[in-house]
This record gives C-alpha cells, sequence and structure tokens, in this order.
C-alpha cells in the first residue's frame, strides 16, 4: 500500500471482501482461474476508487479496506456486487460469488496500518456472511446514514463472532439487484440451530410430545402425519427445540411449502445449512457429503408440497450417513424403508382425569385471551367453550381462528354461528386465489401438481397463506386428488360422524378401497381402530369444505338422498335381528345413528322427500322422548310439515295420521297440552280418513293424554274404555295397548286396584308379542305400583326392579326415572329411608336433564318424600336426597338394583315361617330315628 493513501482516523468502517469457495473455484477452472482473480480485483478497485475507500490489503482473493463514512462503504459494496453480478464472465460456473462485511468502530492508523479489534470483528462480520451477501455490524447500521437509494438493511437477529463473547446484532444489505435469500450467517452460535421463534405460547400436547420423542430417539425418519391446521409443524418446531443439544452439528428447519420446483428442494435444504453449489456437481452430492460425517436432525415442514422430491432429498441423506435424522412433517406419507409414520390427532376436547380443562380448551383460553387483550373468558362461558372445541374436532389452526372471531362475538354467540363453519372462521379474510381448472386428472395413484403446472408463483403464495383461513389450508391438499377421491371426499361430506367400510362401499356403489386409502394417506380422513374393524370419519372443518365442493360439483341432491336411504335403512336394520326379524328395540342402538339421522332430517326438510323425513322421525319416536329430546322432536316435525307446503308433496294420509300422532305425545311430553290435543284430534281425523282400523286404535289409544296431563281424570277413563271396546269389537286390541296402561294407571289413581291388576294380567302376553313395547315392560311397573298400593312388599320389589332392569337394558330412560321413584316408596315402606332419598334425588335431577314434565305419579312421589322427611327430618333427608342428586343415572340405577330382597331381611315373616316349618321337620326326623 503507497504511504500517500489517506487513512481515516476516528470512527472508520472496516470492509473485508474474500471470494466463497475460491479454493474449489480454483481447481474447477485451472489455468482460466487467474483471468477471472484478476478481473474480480479490477472491478473491486474501480468500486473503491469511486467511493474514496482506502485499500489497506490485498492478498489472493481478499481485500481489506477502510471508509470514513458509513454510508459510503455500504454504497461501495452495492456497487461492487452489482458489477460482479452484472459482468460477462467466461462462464456460468466461473463467476465468482464474494462476500462482504462491515464493521464500524473507534480506530487510529499508526505506521500505515489499523491494530485495533474493531478490524478483527469487521473480519469476522465478513466471515459469517455468504457469497453474493453483504452484512455489517450495528454499529455500521446506525451511521450508515443515508443509505444507498432503493436499499435497505434486514436485521439477521444477535450472533456470537468467532472469538468474542458478547452477541453482535447483524443486518444484511437488501437493494434491487442483489440477492436477498441466504441461509443463516455462519456465527459461533453456542447452539446451532435456525429453528423459528414463535410468538405464540405452546399449549397442551405433554403425552404426544413425549410419544415423538421417544421416536426420533429410536427411529432415523419419523414422519409427523395430519391434516391441514392440526398442529404438525408447531410440534415438531417444539419438540426440535427440546432436542436441540443432542445434535452437535444442529437441528435445522427446512420449510417445503415455499419450494417451488421439484429440483430446487436439495437447494432448499442445503441453503438451510450454509452449502453453496459448486460448479459442475449436483446440489444433492455435496449435501450429502457435507452431512455424511455429522450428527444432526433436520426439520422438513410441509413434505406435501413436493413429495417426491423430499423423498429422494431423504433417502440420499439417511443413506450418505448415520448420523442424520429426519423428522419430517406432510399430509401424506414420504412411503420409504424404515419410515415411522406417526399420525397427529386433534387435541382433546375432553377434561383431564385431574379435573383440569382439556388441551383444546386450553388453547381456546389462551388465545382468546390474547384476543381480548389479555382479558380471560368469564366462568359462565365455560360451557360454550366446550361447545365450540368439540365442534371444532380439536382441530389446533380452527381453534386459532376462532379465538379471533372473539374479539367482536361472546363465546355463546361464535358456538350458535358454528353451523357454517367456514364462513365463521373465516370471515374477513381473503383467500388465496381458486385452484387452477387446468390440472391434469391422473389416476387416482396420480400426483395432481397443485398449480396446474404451469404456476409457480401461484404456488409460492399459497404457500405462505395456506393458514391464512381454513378454505385455503384444506384446498391445498384437495388440488392434490384424483377424481375418483376428490368424488369421495365431496360425497363422504354427507356423513355426519364415522362409518364403516361398508358403509362407504354402499355410498359409492363401487370398490372405495382406493380412493379411501388415497384420503387417508393425506389425512382428509382419519381412519380409527375398533374391535369391530376400522371407521372413517372427516373433522368438521374439513367435512364443511368437502360439502361446499359437493354443491360446486352439482351432486347434493344425489348424495343427500343416497344419505338418507341408507339413514333410513339403518333405522329398520335397528328393529331387526341377524336373522332379520324384528327383535325387542332398544334406544341404544339408536344412539349411535342419531347424528346421521338428524343430517338426513335436516336435508329432509330443506332440499329432499317431507315423506321421508316423516318416516324418519317415526322411527325415532321414543328415542326423542327418552332421551329428553321431545322438543327437538316437535321442530323437526314443524320443518317437515313445512317444506310439505312448500312442494306439495303427496302424502297418505295414514302415514300423515301417523307423524300427528307422534306429534300429539311429543307436545304432551314437552308440557305444550294445547298442541297435544290438536295434533291428537288431527291424528284421529286422518286416520279415519284413511281407513286403518290398526292406525285408528293406535291414535284412539292417544287420545286421554291430553285429558291425563289436563288433569280430567274421569273423562279419560271413559275415553280409555271406549277404546279398549272398540278395539275388541274390530279385533285389533293389541293396537290399543297404549290404553290399557293409561286405564290401569287411572283405575290405581283412584284405588281400584283389583281391576287394574286383572287389566294387567290380561295385558302381559300382548305387550310380550311387541317387540317395540316389551323393552318398557309397563305391564311390571303398574304392577309394582299396585303392590306398593296394597302394601306387598315382596310383589312390589319383584315387578320394580324387573321393570328397571329392563328399562335400562334397553334404553328407555325416562321411563326408568319413574321406576326410580317407585323403588324409593319401596325403600321407604321397607325401612331403608336413606336409601330411599338418594332415589328420589337422584330420579328428580335425572328428570330434570331430560326436562321431563309432571306426570300422574309426580302427586304420589311429592306425598311419599313429604312422608319420608318427617321421618328422617330436614337435616339428614336434605343430606340424603343431595347424595343422590350427584349420582349419574347408571350409579343410580345400580343402588336401586342392590337393594335387599325382602325375603333376605333378618325379620321377614315369610322367611321366619319358612325357619319354623324347616325346624319343625328336622325335629319330626330326629324323633323318627330314635324310636
Amino acid at each position: 500500500m503507497s504511504s500517500r493513501i489517506h487513512l481515516p482516523a476516528g470512527w472508520v468502517t472496516f470492509v473485508f471482501t474474500d471470494i466463497e469457495g475460491s479454493t474449489r473455484l480454483a481447481q474447477l477452472l485451472g489455468p482460466g482461474y487467474r483471468p477471472v482473480l484478476a478481473e474480480h480485483r479490477r472491478l473491486l478497485r474501480r468500486t473503491i476508487a469511486a467511493t474514496e475507500g482506502a485499500e489497506l490489503l490485498t492478498e489472493g482473493d481478499s481485500f481489506f479496506l477502510a471508509f470514513d463514512d458509513a454510508g459510503a462503504a455500504l454504497t461501495a459494496c452495492l456497487t461492487a456486487q452489482r458489477a460482479l453480478g452484472e459482468h460477462e464472465w467466461p462462464t456460468p460456473e466461473a463467476a465468482p460469488r464474494v462476500r462482504m462485511g462491515l464493521h464500524t468502530g473507534w480506530a487510529e492508523p499508526r505506521d500505515g496500518e489499523y491494530a485495533s479489534p474493531e478490524v478483527h470483528r469487521a473480519a469476522r462480520v465478513a466471515a459469517a456472511a455468504h457469497g453474493g451477501q453483504v452484512l455489517c455490524s450495528a454499529a455500521t447500521a446506525r451511521r450508515a446514514d443515508p443509505l444507498p437509494a432503493g436499499a435497505s438493511l434486514l436485521d439477521l437477529g444477535l450472533h456470537r463472532l468467532r472469538g468474542f463473547d458478547d452477541r453482535e446484532r447483524l443486518f444484511q444489505l437488501v437493494a434491487p439487484g442483489l440477492e436477498r435469500q441466504f441461509p443463516r450467517p455462519r456465527t459461533a452460535d453456542a447452539v446451532a440451530h435456525n429453528l423459528p421463534v414463535q410468538v405464540t405460547s405452546f399449549v397442551g400436547r405433554q403425552a404426544e410430545r413425549a410419544e415423538l420423542r421417544q421416536l426420533v430417539a429410536r427411529h432415523r425418519l419419523v414422519t409427523v402425519l395430519g391434516s391441514g391446521g392440526g398442529g404438525k409443524t408447531r410440534l415438531a418446531v417444539e419438540l426440535a427445540t427440546d432436542l436441540v443439544e443432542e445434535y452437535p452439528d444442529g437441528v435445522w428447519f427446512v420449510d417445503i411449502a415455499s419450494v417451488t420446483d421439484p429440483g430446487l428442494v436439495a437447494f432448499a435444504i442445503a441453503a438451510v445449512l450454509g452449502l453453496r453449489p459448486e460448479p459442475g456437481r449436483p446440489m444433492v452430492d455435496t449435501l450429502v457429503e457435507y452431512a455424511a460425517n455429522r450428527r444432526m436432525l433436520i426439520v422438513l415442514d410441509t413434505c406435501d408440497a413436493q413429495p417426491a422430491a423430499c423423498a429422494d432429498a431423504v433417502t440420499r441423506l439417511l443413506a450418505g450417513g448415520g448420523g442424520v435424522r429426519v423428522l419430517a412433517t406432510t399430509r401424506e406419507p414420504l412411503a420409504l424403508p424404515g419410515e415411522v409414520v406417526w399420525r397427529i390427532p386433534p387435541l382433546s376436547v375432553d377434561p383431564s382425569p385431574d379435573g383440569s380443562e382439556s388441551d383444546a380448551v386450553a388453547l381456546l383460553l389462551d388465545r382468546t385471551a390474547a384476543a381480548r387483550g389479555g382479558r380471560q373468558p368469564d366462568q359462565a362461558e365455560s360451557a360454550d367453550l366446550r361447545r365450540v372445541v368439540r365442534r371444532l374436532d380439536g382441530l389446533p389452526l380452527a381453534i386459532e381462528l376462532a379465538a379471533a372471531r372473539l374479539r367482536v362475538l361472546s363465546v355463546g354467540q361464535l358456538a350458535e354461528r358454528l353451523d357454517d363453519v367456514l364462513g365463521t372462521l373465516d370471515a374477513g379474510r381473503d383467500d388465496p386465489p381458486p385452484p387452477a381448472t387446468g390440472a391434469p386428472a391422473g389416476t387416482e395413484g396420480d400426483r395432481v401438481d397443485p398449480t396446474g403446472g404451469d404456476q409457480p408463483e401461484l404456488l409460492a403464495r399459497t404457500a405462505v397463506e395456506r393458514h391464512l383461513t381454513m378454505q385455503a389450508t384444506v384446498t391445498w391438499s384437495y388440488r392434490t386428488l384424483g377424481p375418483r377421491a376428490a368424488r369421495l371426499l365431496r360425497w363422504l361430506a354427507v356423513f355426519a360422524g364415522p362409518v364403516d367400510f361398508e358403509t362407504v362401499e354402499w355410498l359409492l356403489g363401487d370398490d372405495p378401497l382406493d380412493p379411501l386409502s388415497v384420503l387417508v394417506d393425506k389425512s382428509l380422513v382419519l381412519a380409527e381402530p375398533h374391535a369391530s374393524g376400522y371407521t372413517y370419519r372427516m373433522l368438521d372443518p374439513i367435512r364443511a369444505y368437502a360439502a361446499r365442493r359437493l354443491v360446486e360439483a352439482g351432486e347434493e341432491q344425489a348424495a343427500r338422498n343416497r344419505h338418507v336411504a341408507w339413514s333410513a335403512h339403518a333405522l329398520e336394520q335397528a328393529h331387526l335381528g341377524p336373522d332379520g326379524q324384528p327383535v325387542t328395540l332398544s334406544l341404544y342402538a339408536l344412539d349411535p345413528l342419531a347424528g346421521e339421522l338428524r343430517a338426513a332430517l335436516r336435508w329432509c326438510a330443506t332440499g329432499g322427500s317431507a315423506r321421508i323425513g316423516l318416516r324418519l322421525a317415526g322411527g325415532l319416536e321414543q328415542w326423542w322422548r327418552e332421551r329428553g329430546l321431545a322438543r327437538e322432536g316437535r321442530l323437526w316435525l314443524f320443518r317437515l310439515y313445512g317444506r310439505l307446503a312448500e312442494t306439495g308433496e303427496a302424502v297418505p294420509e295414514g302415514e300423515l295420521a301417523a307423524a300427528y300422532h307422534l306429534h300429539s305425545l311429543h307436545a304432551g311430553a314437552d308440557g305444550e297440552y294445547a298442541e297435544e290435543l290438536r295434533y291428537s284430534q288431527r291424528a284421529e281425523a286422518a286416520a279415519r280418513q284413511a281407513g286403518d282400523v290398526g292406525l285408528l286404535a293406535r291414535v284412539l289409544a292417544g287420545r286421554a293424554a291430553p285429558l291425563v296431563d289436563m288433569g280430567q281424570f274421569a273423562e279419560a277413563e271413559r275415553i280409555c274404555r271406549e277404546v279398549i271396546d272398540w278395539a275388541h269389537d274390530q279385533g285389533v286390541e293389541s293396537e290399543a295397548l297404549f290404553a290399557v296402561f293409561r286405564l290401569a294407571e287411572l283405575l290405581w289413581l283412584r284405588g281400584a286396584l283389583d281391576e287394574a291388576a286383572e287389566l294387567l294380567g290380561a295385558a302381559r302376553p300382548v305387550e310380550a308379542a311387541r317387540p317395540v313395547e316389551r323393552g318398557r315392560r309397563s305391564v311390571d311397573m303398574l304392577l309394582g305400583m299396585v303392590a306398593l298400593a296394597r302394601g306387598d312388599l315382596v310383589a312390589a320389589h319383584e315387578h320394580l326392579l324387573a321393570a328397571l332392569r329392563s328399562r335400562m337394558n334397553h334404553g328407555f330412560h325416562g321411563r326408568a326415572c319413574d321406576t326410580l321413584n317407585a323403588v324409593a316408596v319401596r325403600c321407604a315402606v321397607g325401612d331403608e329411608p336413606l336409601t330411599a332419598a338418594r332415589l328420589f334425588g337422584a330420579a328428580q335431577a335425572t328428570r330434570a336433564s331430560l326436562r321431563s314434565t309432571p306426570g300422574i305419579y309426580d302427586a304420589y312421589w311429592a306425598q311419599q318424600q313429604v312422608a319420608l322427611r318427617r321421618i328422617l327430618g330436614d337435616a339428614a333427608f336434605d343430606e340424603a336426597y343431595g347424595e343422590g342428586a350427584d349420582l349419574g343415572l347408571d350409579e343410580a340405577v345400580a343402588l336401586a338394583l342392590g337393594v335387599e330382597h325382602p325375603d333376605l331381611a333378618a325379620d321377614s315373616t315369610r322367611f321366619a315361617a319358612q325357619a319354623r316349618r324347616a325346624t319343625s321337620r328336622q325335629s319330626g326326623a330326629s324323633a323318627d330315628r330314635h324310636r
């Protein structure tokens, strides 16, 4: 360096540059390297001269420069990089990639050089850069004012420079004509990783985290599989954060979602590891060579964006060295040897055994507090919080989006709006562009290019925005489906819950194995094992998306009519045994069908056949009332009547009579007595017009119910007798069984116990011959009430427990409450007052939960409780009653069934008489032997 060069003093900006990979470039170019090196020097010196920088040292491919102005130094680096990029080199491979680093510090030159630690800091900043990149320290960033035109500085965070104890904040020069995407700086950070920093807390998933950690410890390739928005990425990042200390060569996160071409997957992984392409060598070879002797964990996120290329890169990496492990997240497996596929479950929606909130509710609470400025939801909103997370199937993204809605809605308002899941969660958010329509159809095994093959910029944009809305998240996967799998996904949307393989086959009318396998592999359908085989279901947000697609495809009418037909068939099968013959009706067989039948009724009331809807509602006649849902049953009937008026669909009078009769029973159970009477009269008129004697007998048998509910007992008794006599004359006495039971209740009420017992004795074989009736054991229940009135404790015990056992075994929960009350009376009479009080409390709590209206026995139960309270005293009665109210129905029934038979009591007169007779016989036998 010439002594005439002016060296700045005071605040000096030092610049170091060199060619990245200069040794390999020299080996590649051979004699051609010297002219490239000379041209590189010429371009840099011309830039320095233009900006008045001082060249202190040039050695090989390196430059050391000093500037008295930080802005001028950055301008020089920008100009030099642009000149290098625009220059015509002999070949593209010959272009040198120059890295540059700047740092500003206080320094005084002595004897033509600088002896300052600031020089070494500048050299370390340059060493952290990559070819084509310009890095500067925070000191330079502060003093670089103004920046070059159109330029800015990108904050890369704090980094530990080699040889320095403190951390330096590094900035990257960003400007037109410069590359922007680079691997993380090459610094000596204590922990080697590039895991993204999370701005929200990680909630729940402790068991899943532990399970996944064990898998990663035992296997080299673990794939986290799940639907979009299921929390795969977040769980993988959290786990990887835990594992940073276990991998000395780093834990590296690679986002494949932003990779627009399969050939760039290896480049994306290499860039994260700080590797650059080597002229004339495949990038994957460079990658494998680098990783061969290292112990590292690579987190490949969203592999489904480029599944084939990811599979190839993973295969090469794992084969190249034993120290590399891969944790992949994707919506479909990579299908590689040794791959362990772990399906991420939805967040739990049920409370923990220790009573704490479920993970799903905890997440919603956390995100809601953030959305509301730190204010937690009110305690009164707890039930609605649980409704929301159940409706969202514990899907994390859906819960996050739901929390955002709670800025403007209460939790209850949000829960009510979730019938339109996508519309509610995505409100106010712009979806990415719609899927390309020119995508190749392919076969079921084909992978369809999500962008149609000619829109890489669309994929890049969608990759960034795929989690902004539920619509975008599911579209990401839907676009990769072939036609058969896409059609099956759309048609499965008509089902409200899980279905078995045979049902899917019935829906399609074809073998669904191939398309169903595709949907399961792509995590659009969950396959869940059960003792009887697998069932298949969609999470609710995915179902909502598929339902939209079903409408857009013009297939809704056909698919939903098919579902209605399946529902009617399933309802019919629930009344039949394996041999096709009618069996005793169990309402438990209808419980699993409730969701599907509601979905079928919804379609019948809005777009399908109201006549079929009335048949479905009739099949659920007893289920509605026994589950405390009489009001819901009435509402469905009203909607179906409206559909009939809208379409003018013809319905035979007999079917209308059955519907009106059902409506009358529901109205009575719901306490709507005027409506009960009105529909009872309509049912009678329609049945008479239909000319069906058996139907008319059933309808007439219900005429007394409104009268009983309104307290007109004498008139009700007269009606019952008339109906029974008429049915006998017509030869359809079995169809009037309801009138027999109602008459027996009225006879019991006025104390005509002998007539009631005789009537019920004749009704027993009729009840036993009717599968729909016999599970209720109404004869035994009523005989038990007659026995209680007679004071026959033994007969009451036997009849009531037989009725209770049958009613619970067949799912008649509402009727079981009456029987629990009756058993409570039996206990009160039998000197078991505490048990009686507990059973009264349990029966009342269950009735309240079922929203049951007062019946003919209510005054009797109240009278018995008053008497029991006098025996026990207020405190003891209230305590026992409260204990019973805390029992579930199953627990209360177990308590009732555990009541000891009266004959087994120590003071039983029947037991004592039998003992005396046995003793007498033994004494006589002994005397005979001694004669």
